[in-house]
């Protein structure tokens, strides 16, 4: 991962499944991460602002989204933080539509990169916008449930939430 931009503020909201943290700059949202998942960055360095704008939005949709009134997010991203190739990645998971699953196989061959599914496996891990950028909903090729780094009991809670499990 890049360094994230130094001028970014950070806030929490308080979900159904946890603590999630939230990290964005005067333009876009740069992460959301549940407490204590996977690759889960230090924020302490920087500021908290829960009336950032990005953050007002980012908070209001995840109410939406954890009452069911919104399954597609509306938000401004910054996905700079990952490689050319993370970031295709990311992109392509917001392809997947809600209440609906992938596969690795179909990322990897939806960016051209077929036998990249590891490489994939690999990006989707590293998704620093949990939830947003949908990577709960991405399976192994024969529809079983993988790795989640929030953890499969959120993985599986957010795909029910989403009528895709």
């Amino acid at each position: 991962m890049k360094p994230f931009d130094t001028q970014a503020v950070r806030s929490t909201y308080q979900s159904p499944l946890g603590t999630i943290h939230l990290l964005a700059h005067a333009h876009a949202l740069l992460g959301v991460w549940f407490e204590g998942q996977d690759h889960f960055p230090a924020l302490n360095d920087f500021a908290s602002n829960t009336a950032h704008p990005i953050h007002a939005m980012a908070h209001t949709q995840l109410r939406e989204y954890f009452s069911q009134q919104r399954q597609v997010f509306s938000l401004p991203l910054d996905y700079s933080a990952g490689t050319d190739f993370q970031q295709a990645v990311w992109r392509q998971l917001t392809a997947i539509a809600p209440g609906t699953t992938s596969s690795y196989a179909v990322i990897a061959q939806a960016i051209g990169k077929p036998a990249a599914v590891r490489a994939v496996g690999g990006a989707i891990g590293r998704n620093p916008l949990s939830i947003v950028v949908p990577c709960h909903r991405v399976l192994g090729s024969n529809g079983q449930l993988t790795g989640y780094a929030g953890g499969l009991p959120r993985k599986i809670a957010l795909l029910q939430l989403e009528s895709a499990f």
